[in-house]
């Protein structure tokens, strides 16, 4: 398995640290993987299409603001 770091901020890490019982790899992994697996929808989806660029990035960036709010939720 490859690794990857990512840069979050000294406050958010801050309270990361508080919430140790939270395995923040796999948070990080699943978001990414449902990204992926967003974007290989979209692509496929525009593949067939007749929607223009700009309208797949509205419909992306209510997909991001959707996921946004779902893993506040968490």
């Amino acid at each position: 398995m490859a690794t990857l770091s990512v840069s979050v901020s000294d406050e958010l890490r801050q309270k990361m640290n508080i919430l140790d019982e939270v395995n923040w790899s796999a948070v990080a992994r699943k978001a990414f993987e449902e990204k992926v697996k967003q974007i290989e929808i979209l692509k496929k989806i525009t593949s067939k299409s007749q929607l223009t660029e700009k309208d797949a990035k509205e419909i992306s960036k209510k997909i991001n603001e959707s996921m946004g709010q779902k893993f506040r939720g968490m």
